[in-house]
């Protein structure tokens, strides 16, 4: 993973090159490994690398074979050997990273039209991964952009005074060029020549109208999240996983540690991996429910375990720098990041360039501790279906920024475009909780298996805690107390008239507000975040499940311990 940005149609002459260097500097803490500038006419593509899969020749930006073709990329594309062999004889590589297989793959497209659909929607169909990228045709002028199927990697869109179309992987590289921005859409690709936006992305589980009546396989969740494990195990620098203690996290991990000791990528299936004992790490307050959980499932899975404990004023040192990076004010994201931002500073201390990490389960699977409350598998579908289609704004851009502020690289296995297809395809009768039941029982029962355990069972069934409590529930009390000695009761009545936009509803939500709207005084900025009320991470729909919801909801409460069911609830 990296960071990116590319100007389309500047008019700034001679000046570009130095306009879009100082635009990409902006960048560097997500590529420290190296810097790659292209600058073609009224185009420019630059790159900063964090160097994970082959770090000795897949410097970018790329450019195709017979030079016609530029790209660059940020991402990891988990099938580019499958992919290279069926290009072989088509196409002559120039390196051995995985991103430029999307140079011959659109080299090679079908360009007839399908129905309303994009001609490039089946190329970019056939990458497996994560990615945002922007390529450039010098033969035919044109210019793509795209983003993976639910925007693991961060990407936004502005546009320049001159005309010109600017991308780059975080809008704080855009602040001062361009006159508006907003998020790329996932799942879309973007045509210069016509200047449209097209969702390539189609599966059918995105219309929420549909539900699906498929009985759920719980050997097929087992292999296909096994799968996805092991495709994101590919890399040429040392890695790890990050263990909450949580079920998400811990499946993760055990399924990481039976495949950690060979190079999974290789051809040869007896090659031994580089980096053989998998290295594990967790975060927290001292005497966290995360840590102690962590580290039983380390013992258990005989990890090299890193436990690392933050203080609340170190959490609130950090408050604001965690801000500048996330780019956002969404209070859930900033709970949850900062020990995340905290704890991967320290990972990337020891050596470590890339983590797997458990995002994206509850929301595929209904895990969040408000499912307790869902009226029918219809609710609770279509809540699931908003939730991930919405994962770019919040635990996706949590997972990615956090980690990539000192340049360490998240992969999320959950969002596997296959595993992701078959969990979203399924009944979801299988995913309302049982009474008197836990949360995401369907993957509990798939990965408990006796014969063969996965983890303890006491993990396996540990009730659900969302990561900023996990931590320590003091964190976040300690966050709204801050905030509470912060911002005085005149300041938060008037917040309506400051903040006309998303106005804050609680203290907290204002103090947070308050720092975003310094960082990132740009009218668009506060527009790339999502607002309205939530309950424990919930969507505003969800809010009306329960009339108990709608006491913290209002507020947008993102504890779990707001939700009745929990064990340490309000």
């Amino acid at each position: 993973m990296c960071g990116i940005l590319a100007v389309l149609g500047s008019a700034q002459g001679e000046q570009l090159r130095a306009q879009a260097l100082a635009a990409s500097k902006k960048l560097r803490h997500r590529g420290p490994d190296w810097s790659g500038y292209i600058v073609t006419g009224n185009n420019a593509f630059c790159h900063e690398r964090l160097a994970i899969v082959d770090p000795m020749s897949g410097s970018q930006p790329l450019t195709s074979d017979d030079k016609v073709l530029t790209l660059c990329v940020n991402g990891e594309i988990y099938n580019h050997g499958e992919l290279r062999g069926q290009l072989e004889g088509q196409y002559t590589f120039q390196t051995q990273s995985d991103c430029e297989v999307v140079l011959p793959l659109y080299a090679t497209r079908d360009t007839s039209p399908k129905s309303d659909q994009s001609v490039h929607a089946a190329w970019i169909n056939k990458l497996r991964g994560m990615f945002a990228f922007v390529l450039h045709d010098a033969k035919t002028g044109e210019c793509l952009a795209a983003r993976d199927h639910v925007g693991i990697c961060p990407l936004y869109i502005g546009w320049g005074a001159d005309g010109s179309v600017w991308f780059a992987s975080e809008f704080k590289a855009l602040q001062e060029t361009c006159t508006r921005f907003e998020p790329f859409p996932p799942g879309h690709v973007y045509e210069h020549s016509t200047q449209k936006m097209t969702r390539w992305y189609q599966p059918a589980w995105v219309n929420r109208e549909l539900i699906p009546t498929t009985p759920i396989d719980l050997g097929q969740v087992r292999k296909l999240l096994t799968d996805a494990v092991v495709k994101r195990l590919m890399s040429d620098v040392p890695w790890g996983v990050l263990l909450s203690g949580g079920l998400d996290s811990s499946l993760i991990a055990s399924i990481a540690s039976r495949h950690a000791s060979r190079r999974t990528e290789s051809s040869d299936p007896d090659e031994a991996a580089w980096w053989p004992r998998l290295h594990s790490f967790s975060v927290g307050l001292k005497g966290s429910p995360d840590l102690a959980a962590a580290a039983q499932v380390a013992a258990y899975l005989k990890t090299v375990h890193h436990q690392f404990e933050f203080t609340v004023q170190e959490g609130l040192d950090a408050v604001e720098e965690v801000i500048y990076h996330l780019e956002t004010y969404d209070v859930t994201t900033v709970r949850a990041s900062t020990p995340m931002f905290l704890m991967s500073r320290k990972i990337k201390a020891l050596g470590v360039k890339m983590v797997l990490s458990g995002e994206g389960a509850d929301e595929v699977f209904g895990g969040y501790l408000y499912f307790h409350k869902a009226p029918s598998k219809e609710a609770l579908h279509t809540e699931t279906v908003d939730k991930v289609m919405n994962l770019h704004q919040f635990d996706c851009l949590r997972a990615n920024k956090s980690t990539m502020a000192w340049g360490v690289e998240a992969r999320v296995p959950f969002l596997d475009a296959d595993f992701l297809d078959y969990a979203m395809s399924v009944d979801p009768v299988c995913k309302m909780v049982p009474p008197k039941g836990m949360e995401k029982d369907v993957l509990r029962r798939a990965f408990d298996t006796p014969e063969d355990p996965y983890l303890p069972h006491e993990v396996l069934w540990r009730q659900k805690e969302q990561f900023s409590d996990g931590v320590g529930y003091n964190w976040i009390d300690s966050l709204k107390a801050e905030a509470g000695r912060k911002v005085t009761d005149a300041q938060f009545a008037a917040a309506g008239h400051r903040f006309t936009h998303n106005t804050p509803q609680s203290k907290e939500a204002y103090y947070i507000r308050e720092i975003f709207d310094r960082l990132f005084p740009h009218k668009s900025a506060p527009e790339t975040v999502p607002g309205g009320p939530s309950i424990a991470c919930s969507t505003a729909a969800a809010v009306e499940w329960d009339a108990s919801f709608k006491k913290f909801g209002s507020g947008g409460e993102a504890s779990g311990r707001s939700v009745g069911v929990h064990n340490d609830a309000y």
